[in-house]
């Protein structure tokens, strides 16, 4: 995508969220493009059943347990930048300064992130993203998306991804090459992180697709409002 086309729909999304502020999520989901939803949906699954989710089995299998929590660790702490803007966006500004202390912590001793020792020092991981911040700042989450090999989203977490894409480094590598390397690794590492949780949405869903779009949802309303929101009816 180009920048003049990213910047479009960057200004239509915004035009469609500045009607839904203030609104937290109902029992009955804004899901007017639910038939293209479902096809996307549909194509992500079989990219996840046919290439990802084999991929992901197979590193789980062959790669030992502390190089997984190793490349887990990297990766998190790459996105570390990402959640300290978004900490003193929300005005978390205590929170701001120990995840920066963390970030430092990791990428010196912990040698790049490879080694979490920040939290063996009383610093957890939080994770906080653009979407979360539009949450936080009282912008609704409009219209369920489902993005092709990126899965749910919502028209406020799809704007979200334009800055969080901007603050990962690994976007910003010159390499092509290494650049691709790194997503393809970082994909095939979070998949083995939900390969139990994909299987608990096969075995207890009647409707795989409504059981991701109210599970996707009440995640990142508990994320934007840190684990403790106020009620809400959902599905």
């Amino acid at each position: 995508m180009g920048r003049r086309s990213g910047a479009v729909l960057s200004a239509v999304t915004m035009l469609v969220l500045s009607g839904c502020a203030n609104v937290p999520p109902t029992e009955e989901a804004r899901d007017p493009l639910e038939p293209v939803n479902r096809v996307i949906y549909t194509f992500n699954d079989k990219v996840d059943v046919y290439a990802l989710k084999p991929l992901a089995q197979g590193y789980r299998k062959v790669v030992p347990a502390p190089v997984r929590r190793s490349v887990n660790h990297f990766f998190d702490n790459l996105w570390e930048p990402r959640t300290i803007v978004n900490d003193f966006l929300q005005g978390k500004f205590r929170q701001g300064a120990q995840d920066t202390l963390r970030f430092a912590f990791n990428t010196t001793a912990g040698i790049g992130g490879l080694f979490d020792v920040a939290s063996a020092m009383d610093l957890p991981r939080h994770e906080e993203d653009f979407g979360q911040t539009f949450g936080r700042w009282g912008i609704g989450e409009g219209w369920y998306l489902v993005l092709p090999f990126l899965g749910p989203s919502t028209v406020r977490d799809t704007v979200g991804l334009f800055p969080d894409y901007a603050l990962d480094p690994v976007s910003r590598h010159d390499e092509v090459r290494e650049r691709n390397a790194l997503y393809a690794l970082r994909a095939v590492d979070r998949r083995a992180e939900l390969l139990s949780a994909s299987r608990i949405r096969e075995e207890a869903a009647l409707d795989p697709y409504l059981f991701t779009r109210e599970s996707y949802r009440q995640h990142r309303w508990d994320r934007i409002w840190d684990g403790n929101p106020p009620p809400v009816e959902f599905d």
